[in-house]
């Protein structure tokens, strides 16, 4: 182990360096993270037209990645400037930061499991909100066909909340040749078929509840992921515990580099 030698006290080049690659590695991450979030902006056009932003009224994909890239770009630049210029400014609002999200998911956890039903409403509600813009978006279009066609569900409590979307009303007033049906993520695929055939839900809700379950998923997505967690539980706890052990990781190197730049600078003191 090599160090830097000062009178009284040392800095470890192990805890210097080793907190540099864990941070280059979230500041390279966030950079990646931001550019793809810019690029995608830039093909919808948001970046000529920032008022599309505001004007979705459900999800767009892309500002949850843009979120998680500014978060990690600014976490990973403080911590790789803190820790080769041992500045102890950035290195504590490196570890506190890094404290306070292991704290949010924590409380997150304990609340979503006390508040099942609270939990369960929200996600209604969200789910709901963006049935109805799915058509004003790419992003988020493909996102909710994604999660239809992985957990084979429809809809946020079953097929009929597609009424939510203006397209997919059944109402007398829409002229939407989509009218009663549902998206194509909905149905169930044909093995036979190599083309998907995006018309598959038209007029699907015409016909007699009966006779849907032959061609579309009658499980509410809801129900569909609350199934799917007790049966990937264990998934889910080693993902969590994964990135709690990361983050403890960091906050113990970001605070061990503290107190020996500390230790050093009391030590230059006297």
């Amino acid at each position: 182990m090599h160090y830097y030698r000062y009178s009284n006290a040392e800095v470890s080049c192990w805890y210097k360096y080793l907190l540099f690659s864990y941070n280059i590695v979230f500041w390279l991450a966030g950079v990646a993270f931001l550019a793809a979030g810019l690029w995608a902006w830039s093909e919808k056009g948001v970046l000529s037209d920032l008022t599309k932003v505001t004007g979705l009224h459900g999800l767009d994909p892309v500002v949850l990645v843009l979120m998680v890239g500014i978060v990690m770009f600014t976490l990973g630049f403080a911590g790789c400037v803190g820790a080769l210029r041992e500045n102890i400014c950035l290195l504590k609002f490196f570890c506190g930061a890094i404290v306070f999200i292991f704290l949010l998911e924590l409380a997150a956890a304990v609340l979503a499991f006390l508040f099942q039903d609270w939990v369960r409403d929200r996600v209604k509600e969200f789910f709901e909100n963006n049935i109805k813009s799915y058509r004003d978006d790419i992003d988020l279009q493909n996102l909710i066909d994604s999660l239809q066609k992985i957990n084979h569900c429809c809809g946020a409590q079953g097929p009929d909340d597609w009424d939510f979307n203006i397209y997919f009303n059944c109402s007398s007033e829409s002229k939407s040749r989509e009218k009663c049906g549902v998206p194509f993520s909905c149905c169930i695929p044909d093995p036979a078929q190599k083309v998907v055939n995006t018309q598959c839900g038209y007029d699907i809700r015409k016909k007699s509840k009966s006779q849907w379950d032959d061609q579309i998923f009658v499980k509410g997505c809801i129900l569909a992921l609350e199934a799917w967690l007790p049966r990937n539980i264990y998934i889910v706890a080693g993902v969590f515990i994964a990135i709690s052990l990361l983050q403890i990781f960091g906050i113990f190197l970001a605070r061990t580099l503290i107190s020996d730049i500390e230790a050093v600078k009391a030590g230059n003191a006297f």
